[in-house]
């Protein structure tokens, strides 16, 4: 069931940071509950619904005009505020309403001349039916069980017995002006009812308040929800889930799959499992095959996951069928567009055949796209479309929009705006793993990275410096903590990040520390600590990528985007020895051979190897006390001290990440090591 966030002390205090302006108090209620309706993805998905509220204005005149405030294209109702819901005037929507017929430019630019900030995002492709329904707050969603309802074969009946009149139905016409009149000559059939329910698409409902419009959206979906709960058959019990060692080669490989149909040279898609108790039981369905022919279950859906998922059954989860099963699916993509491209108005370009969704039989849902977000947003939709389906199979049955309205739907131009136009990022979708994640080096690094468009995967010791670089990072990247020089710990963050994104391209190998001691008196336990650190721990995450590469390299079939690439953080100490830091400085001399010897065994499958040698950075490595030792021991202040190279500059992290990214994106460069540490002679490699 739906919960009811309202409470009167968040209204109060929305009201009270308003200000005492009474339309700014009713236009914070507004965003108020639009926030609540936004923060329960059962009501609505990433930017989906809409909200609106019909007030006045001041406008540059000092004139006070009518006005909507509806919510602006861009914005999530979860995080939206008083900017997202801009004003439109509202007469010359309502003029609108006696013309036979509007193109969807013609209504974009009326809507976009009407606002009272020019600057402001455009306005929802459905304002004039938010306009057309005379009432002071509307609210629309697409909740998870009026979907069901929705795209029930007896639509009707259902709909009557659970609301009599109190609900009125409009039958499917796509968004935009068609819709909106549709709807409105509903409306005045039934002046009396308490909302609208979009067949096959959503529903709408409003009020006098913006409390009575949010009420009205909960109470209609718990009626809804409870008559589904009393029809639900018991669940299926699905076997448990796989661990991430068992799930990361069937990901990997199906990474490498999905990407068999891109253009050659295309980054590798990103992947993001679903892998609860439901996503699982809906996946070992006998009937998934049918289920996946069905379509979506709100055209809103379709430019996110397309129009079916791709099914891969247990026996067919191999790098050939995995393989073959995406390309007969790119065939039929690609029929699918053939046979109704003709029939569009005006020319249309067909989208990557790829599948937004897989429905992965023993492991879950798995979004897709071509980045984290995108991934994610797809297996949100995926998951809620199974529960959907569901329903709908135990209650009468799922039947949303064909083929042409769906086509229609995924090639409207104001739909794919959705997606935006401009150019990719250089490492948009690249999965980049980044060990010492935490740390200054790793963290800068990651930060680097991700400013280029990647996705990053941190692993470092669990505690409170990893959580707060992921939370620096942001939701769309991940981590895993643990001891990286423990047995099998390498390849269990390597499977852990198989499993969180699908799978890996680039591995910074960055983790280290510098211990000291003259090597004539030094412990033998200390140096044997170092080579774990140092160099067997780089030595296991290349192995781990390198066949996490080629399981992608192998499902893909065909040579197209850099295979993978492996970057170590190596140490001017490789080729520089200092006194005292032989601890440090002889599994650092190997890690540097390692490189070498990485760089010949894998070039000839496309892998690049590289790594940077650094020198004097403040991290870990050269901590506050350090630096303070050493100045002191050399006569000279500590800026003097860090900044004692040929440049005369303090190298800094930022400027060991920017030469990583630098590395990354040299496509023809493998078994080089570039040396950043303002100059320094005696560590030059040649």
């Amino acid at each position: 069931m739906i919960a009811n966030l309202w409470t009167e002390a968040e209204a109060l205090a929305m009201q009270q940071a308003a200000g005492g302006d009474p339309r700014a108090r009713e236009l914070a209620l507004r965003v108020l509950t639009s926030r609540l309706i936004g923060r329960d993805p059962d009501l609505v998905m990433h930017g989906g619904g809409n909200t609106s509220l019909k007030s006045t204005a001041t406008d540059v005149f000092g004139e006070e005009v009518e006005v909507l405030h509806i919510k602006g294209s861009g914005w999530d109702l979860e995080v939206i505020e008083a900017a997202g819901l801009p004003a439109v005037r509202l007469a010359p929507l309502m003029r609108l309403r006696a013309l036979p017929a509007l193109s969807d430019e013609a209504m974009v630019n009326v809507q976009r001349l009407n606002l009272l900030d020019p600057s402001a995002p455009n306005p929802s492709v459905e304002t004039l039916l938010h306009a057309w329904i005379p009432h002071r707050y509307v609210d629309h969603t697409h909740a998870t069980a009026f979907l069901v309802l929705a795209n029930l074969p007896e639509v009707a009946d259902a709909t009557r017995e659970l609301f009599g009149d109190r609900l009125t139905l409009v039958p499917y016409v796509m968004p935009g002006f068609a819709l909106a009149k549709a709807a409105a000559d509903a409306f005045e059939c039934n002046p009396e009812a308490e909302g609208l329910l979009l067949v096959n698409h959503g529903h709408f409902a409003w009020g006098p308040d913006a409390k009575a419009s949010y009420d009205r959206i909960i109470d209609h979906t718990n009626l809804v929800e409870s008559w589904l709960a009393d029809r639900r058959p018991a669940p299926l019990r699905p076997a448990a889930a796989l661990p991430a060692a068992e799930s990361a080669p069937v990901l990997a490989g199906l990474r490498g799959a999905l990407a068999s149909v891109l253009p050659e040279g295309a980054a590798l898609p990103v992947l993001d499992l679903r892998a609860g108790a439901g996503e699982r039981a809906f996946v070992a369905r006998p009937d998934l095959e049918d289920l996946a022919t069905r379509g979506v279950a709100t055209p809103d859906h379709v430019i996110r996951t397309k129009g079916w998922p791709l099914v891969l059954r247990a026996g067919a989860q191999t790098p050939e069928g995995m393989r073959a099963a995406v390309a007969a699916f790119a065939a039929d993509y690609r029929r699918y567009f053939d046979s109704h491209a003709p029939l569009a108005a005006g020319p249309r370009t067909m989208l990557s055949p790829m599948p937004g969704l897989v429905w992965l039989e023993g492991a879950g849902i798995v979004g897709v796209g071509a980045t984290a977000a995108a991934a994610r947003i797809a297996a949100d939709i995926g998951g809620q479309s199974a529960r959907v389906r569901a329903d709908g199979e135990a209650v009468g049955g799922f039947h949303p929009i064909g083929p042409a309205d769906l086509f229609d739907m995924e090639y409207w131009s104001l739909e794919q705006a959705k997606l935006g136009k401009g150019k990719p990022p250089a490492l948009q979708g690249r999965v980049v793993l980044v060990t010492g994640g935490a740390g200054a080096i790793g963290l800068a690094t990651a930060r680097a990275f991700a400013a280029q468009g990647a996705t990053l995967f941190l692993v470092d010791r669990p505690g409170e410096a990893l959580d707060a670089a992921l939370a620096a990072l942001g939701r769309d990247h991940g981590g895993h903590g643990c001891d990286i020089t423990g047995p099998g710990a390498a390849a269990a963050a390597v499977a852990a990040c198989v499993a969180r994104f699908g799978g890996l391209d680039i591995l910074v190998s960055n983790a280290g520390a510098a211990m000291t001691g003259d090597v004539a008196t030094l412990p033998e336990q200390v140096l044997r600590d170092s080579f774990e650190l140092n160099f067997f721990a780089h030595f296991a995450f290349a192995q781990a990528a390198a066949a996490t590469f080629r399981t992608q390299s192998g499902a893909r079939g065909v040579r197209g985007a850099e295979p993978g690439q492996i970057l170590f953080n190596v140490s001017k100490q490789a080729v520089n020895p200092g006194k005292g830091f032989a601890a440090y400085g002889l599994p650092k001399a190997t890690t540097f051979f390692l490189l070498r010897q990485l760089a010949l065994e894998l070039g000839g499958e496309g892998v690049r190897v590289n790594g940077i040698n650094a020198d004097r950075i403040r991290s870990g490595l050269l901590t506050p006390g350090m630096i303070a030792a050493r100045s002191s021991a050399r006569g000279v202040d500590e800026g003097t001290y860090m900044a004692g190279n040929l440049l005369h500059a303090e190298v800094e992290a930022r400027h060991v990440a920017d030469a990583f990214v630098m590395l990354a994106r040299a496509e023809r460069t493998t078994g080089h090591v570039m040396t950043v540490d303002g100059g320094n002679i005696e560590a030059a490699l040649r």
